[in-house]
């Protein structure tokens, strides 16, 4: 096991779920001036979406903390759901959105982006220890 490996792990999703939150809570407190959203989504149930993708990275924190190599393959779902603030580009173009909520889209993007890459090196760490052993 790679204790610094999965510290680097943890500390990514962290900030990965950082990154989310705040764009999430931008999107939910300026709901009404995000460009194109549909009428019967509410800031609860914004908060209610991060809920939920905060609940599948602990359940691959979890699975993977307890050996689960499974877990890792729901942390990349996670950091793959990092991805769905690009759905405010098909709504309305960027230049549509004020700097505050491209920087929030895009912030939550990145953090994703860098989680996957770390997720798939680590896989790919793993299945290298394995056909070692």
């Amino acid at each position: 096991m790679n204790i610094a490996a999965n510290r680097s792990l943890l500390a990514l999703v962290l900030v990965h779920a950082a990154a989310s939150l705040v764009h999430f809570a931008h999107n939910a407190t300026f709901l009404a001036d995000y460009p194109n959203m549909p009428a019967w989504l509410s800031p609860a149930g914004v908060y209610a979406v991060w809920l939920a993708q905060a609940a599948i990275a602990a359940a691959g924190v979890w699975l993977f903390l307890r050996g689960r190599p499974i877990g890792l393959a729901v942390i990349a779902v996670y950091a793959v759901l990092g991805f769905a603030g690009l759905d405010h580009y098909v709504l309305a173009p960027m230049s549509a959105h004020t700097a505050a909520m491209n920087a929030t889209i895009w912030l939550e993007t990145v953090t994703g982006m860098l989680l996957l890459v770390f997720v798939a090196w680590r896989l790919r760490s793993l299945r290298a220890d394995a056909i070692r052993a």
